[in-house]
């Protein structure tokens, strides 16, 4: 314990005497052993260094011991979590949401284009190529029929020699563009054509006559017209048409000069004007068979190739053609009038409007606008009139000039006026 006690006294050495006489020798100075000059030389040439590096510009600022890190708690750690996962579901939505709007894009991009397709498969020329000609061999028994295969070959239609449901006739099949990968079957056109000779028709006729005659619809079976018959039984949509041929040139037209379009047919076959007349009314009107009578294959050849072209021009004519309302009238003005807006013009729509009902002309048209040069001018005449009658028959009176002569509108065209502009009833029919 005497060990650790502490001393009271310091002893100083000599050579602590010696130290203590330079002045500003501090204890930790003597410790070290260094001096106050070379700890100021030292410093001098510390600042004079750091003078000349940041010269020009501001010394760092001092650095300051890192700050121990917050330990986070756990609702904070939730949150962050919770936000994080709200902003990847925010990223998906959008990502999901711009891809789907990209697929839309692209599905009306491919409609649009299968719609422009569609439209100029449509097209007469396009649309001609998907037609095929069906020819019965029995029509090419006839002498002259290369003139219409050769027509036929010469146009680069397509054609098949093919037996048909119907003897003698010719027949149209049409193959829709293709939608998708679906196999489309040709669709079958309702036009029918059948050429026949000058006796052949007779055959028919006269079965027709006897079907006539007996009412017993078995009595034409042997003819063509039970062929005929049996055919139009089963196919109610089809419209045939009858091609009656000769091989002589200018046949009927010689034929018919000066007489009746059934002499030649009542000198040859022994029937009498009205039997021949009612053959051909049975068959027009009853079976809806129409009747066309031709000289040489040249004509049958044209007569082909119209319905061709006219079943070609059909698809596109259905799509492009406008169905205009029933109780416009077709003019000049169907289009409609140009109304500035300053209202000139008006005057010729009113006028317009009142065309557009049945049995009224420009002239009565002119004369009630005349009167009444606006709609509302009319309705408020109408309801200042006293009774039903008196608004009926206010048009009536108004003189009309035309033609030279001066008349009346009347009160057939007056009521009709009276029902089109009071009428609650979109349905009712003014005539």
């Amino acid at each position: 314990m005497s060990g650790l006690r502490r001393a009271e006294t310091w002893e100083i050495s000599d050579s602590e005497d010696e130290t203590d006489d330079k002045p500003g020798l501090t204890r930790a100075h003597r410790r070290h052993g260094e001096t106050p000059d070379a700890d100021a030389e030292s410093a001098d040439t510390d600042n004079e260094d750091r003078g000349r590096k940041y010269e020009g510009r501001p010394p760092p600022p001092p650095r300051s011991a890192p700050s121990a890190r917050r330990r986070r708690t756990r609702e904070e750690v939730e949150a962050e979590r919770r936000d994080a996962r709200e902003r990847r579901e925010a990223r998906k939505r959008q990502r999901t949401a711009k891809a789907r709007e990209k697929e839309e894009k692209r599905q009306e991009q491919k409609r649009r284009r299968e719609a422009a397709e569609h439209l100029n498969s449509l097209r007469p020329d396009n649309c001609l190529k998907c037609l095929t000609v069906w020819i019965d061999p029995a029509v090419l028994q006839h002498d002259g029929s290369d003139v219409l295969l050769g027509t036929l070959a010469s146009l680069e239609w397509k054609f098949n020699i093919k037996s048909q449901r119907l003897p003698h006739s010719i027949t149209w099949t049409r193959k829709p563009p293709p939608q998708g990968e679906d196999k489309i079957e040709p669709v079958k056109e309702e036009h029918v054509v059948v050429v026949l000779d000058l006796t052949e028709f007779m055959d028919m006729m006269m079965g027709v006559k006897k079907i006539l005659e007996t009412e017993d619809t078995e009595a034409g079976e042997e003819s063509f017209f039970g062929s005929l018959m049996e055919y139009l039984n089963h196919n109610a949509e089809k419209m045939v048409t009858i091609l009656v041929m000769t091989s002589q040139p200018n046949y009927w037209m010689e034929a018919w000069k000066g007489h009746p379009p059934y002499q030649t047919l009542r000198s040859q076959m022994g029937m009498d004007a009205l039997d021949i007349e009612e053959v051909l009314v049975y068959l027009q009107f009853y079976q809806s068979v129409s009747l066309v009578f031709l000289d040489g294959w040249q004509e049958v050849t044209d007569h082909v190739r119209a319905v061709t072209k006219s079943l070609s021009k059909r698809p596109f004519r259905r799509l492009t053609e406008r169905v205009e309302l029933p109780f416009c009238v077709d003019g000049s003005w169907a289009s409609g009038s140009r109304v500035e807006r300053d209202g000139f013009g008006l005057s010729k729509v009113w006028s317009q409007q009142i065309q557009q009902l049945n049995r009224v002309s420009a002239a009565v048209a002119s004369a009630i606008t005349a009167a009444y040069p606006s709609p509302q001018l009319l309705l408020q005449a109408y309801r200042s009139a006293e009774s039903e009658e008196a608004r009926r028959s206010l048009l009536a009176c108004l003189t009309v000039t035309g033609g030279g002569q001066e008349r009346r509108v009347g009160p057939e065209i007056s009521t009709r006026i009276y029902r089109c502009l009071t009428a609650q009833n979109p349905q009712l029919v003014l005539d």
